[in-house]
């Protein structure tokens, strides 16, 4: 049976969707905060966030959100500017920027973990007239340079906001040049800057509103629905996407600064929700944790969310009843999406032949040493063919927004890619299709690499280990051998119950080819993460090897011919690096 014959049922998600979206543009000046008063006015005492510090019905949020767009006109702010908002995940959070983006007013979602210069690049590039922050992070804010010193830093203190509470929560009546359209810049989201600083991309009020309300037809929301959204509020699956299309079903949203273990089944049950947004190493982290009495007495129909690997997709599904996972595939800075609503374990999604005329995907080959899509002989890039690995690249038809930095912008265009003159926005992610048009995640741009003249994913060899029993956590990458052309495999392992380094050579050697099992294992008690739970490998490979710098973390070297991993001293690690030992 093909995937475009798999049940009516699926093709329903997809023309719900459609619906919603169908009608988006047909008033310019309809944005998202009109689409949720619809909401609010028909719901106004059902309970719309709930967070530590608050909660809000949705008559509560609409009035703070007017709270806070009559604040920012107080202090002169028009249509075209920008505040940067620096606070902690919380029900308030999501009233400032729909109060702001009221008024026109573009707010940009920073993290608040920055400090120091990595805070002053994000507030620099959006060029903010006011920063609004929380509390704990007014020293932070404070210490900026000089060169932001006409920038004005508002503190959400008690004084703040009894001033707020002064402020009219009336209807506004803006004049037709203050008013919002559609293709105004509503946000700026920043990228997580695990390859240099971030970058903050154009959010314009037609795509948030499109996120939502595409989301809403998928998921199906309605307003018995309780979503659990554990994640950063500052990017745009956790600030937008589980926020918004559950509002706009008219359902409730039950936010939770941090992920814990723990506290995630108690928090379910208690709360009766329905819908979780994930994150791939989230569910990871639920099924390595001990049972909980509350697992199995959830509500949840559906899991929603992105990078759930393989591996712990039927695991995590079976052994806490997930009646469905909807993973999709999708970039802030992106102009395209997929989405697996089919429950294709493995697949991060597809596009149904109703969608290809308005979505037009690529997989291309790509030349590792160039880091770049290849090109064959006539200068066009060259299609993949079924299950053959390439970057993922998108026609750009006036839907690709960039970032702030345009120059940043159009490193992300590749032009005359299958004819003169078309321009195609680069993904920086390799991926496959199959047969039957399912795409596969295989590894980020600059992730893979090439050894003994071979490319090697590091997706494919994390999900080989991972499947290892006691493989608590792993994070695969290259590392470099003097006098060596490429970079040997590398994985740091964080070793759970069970966990038998004695036999992973073996295990490696039977599911992976031998240019592409590690060299070198470290083990770890725990591996840094970023705030969206993605592995810091850049660390990892400027350590390297080297027993002098792996932070007391032992490490283990496969010797050529061997079927065993030995304990790599500082003898063996001279001996490699010298050349003593052939590979």
């Amino acid at each position: 049976m093909t995937a475009e014959a798999s049940g009516g049922s699926v093709n329903k998600d997809w023309l719900r969707a459609l619906k919603l979206t169908a009608r988006i543009g047909e008033n310019p000046a309809r944005t998202l905060p009109d689409a949720f008063d619809e909401v609010a006015r028909a719901r106004p005492d059902a309970i719309a966030l709930l967070s530590d510090s608050e909660t809000f019905t949705f008559g509560g949020l609409a009035a703070r959100s007017l709270h806070y767009a009559r604040w920012a006109i107080s202090q002169g702010l028009h249509k075209g500017d920008a505040v940067a908002l620096v606070m902690e995940g919380r029900a308030d959070y999501i009233a400032i920027w729909l109060g702001l983006s009221r008024i026109g007013v573009v707010t940009a979602l920073i993290n608040h973990n920055l400090t120091g210069a990595a805070l002053t690049h994000c507030i620099r590039i959006a060029a903010p007239r006011v920063i609004l922050c929380g509390t704990r992070f007014a020293t932070a804010c404070a210490e900026l340079p000089p060169e932001l010193e006409d920038v004005r830093l508002f503190v959400h203190d008690a004084a703040f906001v009894a001033r707020l509470d002064a402020q009219s929560a009336r209807p506004l009546d803006l004049p037709p040049t203050e008013r919002p359209t559609l293709e105004d810049h509503a946000l700026y989201i920043y990228t997580s800057g695990t390859t240099g600083l971030p970058k903050a991309a154009i959010v314009s009020h037609r795509r948030i509103l499109s996120w939502a309300l595409w989301f809403q037809g998928l998921i199906d929301v309605t307003p018995q629905d309780r979503m659990y959204n554990c994640l950063p509020l500052y990017h745009s699956v956790g600030g937008v996407v589980a926020v918004w299309a559950t509002l706009l079903g008219g359902g409730s949203v039950l936010l939770r600064e941090r992920f814990s273990a723990s506290a995630f089944w108690p928090d379910i049950v208690k709360h009766e929700c329905t819908l979780f947004q994930y994150i791939g190493e989230l569910c990871r982290y639920l099924v390595h944790a001990a049972p909980s009495a509350e697992e199995g007495r959830h509500r949840l129909r559906m899991a929603i969310g992105n990078g759930l690997r393989p591996d712990v997709w039927p695991i995590f599904q079976q052994r806490f009843g997930i009646p469905r996972i909807l993973e999709f595939y999708a970039a802030t800075e992106s102009n395209f999406s997929l989405y697996n609503v089919e429950g294709e374990p493995g697949a991060i999604g597809r596009i149904p032949a109703f969608l290809r005329a308005r979505q037009s995907v690529r997989l291309v080959k790509f030349d590792e040493e160039a880091e770049a899509p290849a090109r064959g002989p006539d200068g066009f890039c060259v299609a993949c063919a079924a299950d053959e690995a390439g970057e993922a690249i998108a026609r750009i038809a006036d839907d690709f927004e960039g970032y702030l930095d345009r120059a940043a912008s159009e490193k992300k265009i590749l032009r005359d890619v299958f004819e003169p003159g078309d321009a195609w926005m680069r993904s920086g992610d390799l991926m496959r299709k199959d047969a039957r048009g399912f795409f596969y995640f295989v590894d980020r741009v600059g992730d893979s690499f090439r050894w003994k003249g071979e490319n090697v994913s590091t997706a494919e060899v994390a999900e080989a280990i991972a499947s290892y029993p006691g493989v608590r956590d792993v994070s695969v990458y290259g590392v470099e051998i003097p006098g060596r052309d490429g970079r040997a495999g590398m994985a740091a392992i964080v070793p759970d119950a069970g966990f038998d380094l004695a036999g992973l050579h073996a295990h490696l050697a039977a599911r992976l080819p031998s240019y592409a099992r590690p060299l070198f294992v470290r083990i770890a008690p725990a591996l840094e993460v970023t705030e969206t739970f993605k592995h810091r490998k850049r660390e990892l490979a400027g350590e390297g090897f080297d027993p002098r710098r792996t932070r007391r973390d032992p490490v283990f070297f496969a010797s050529p011919g061997g079927s065993i991993y030995l304990a790599l001293d500082l003898a063996l690690y001279e001996k490699i690096i010298g050349g003593a030992i052939a590979f």
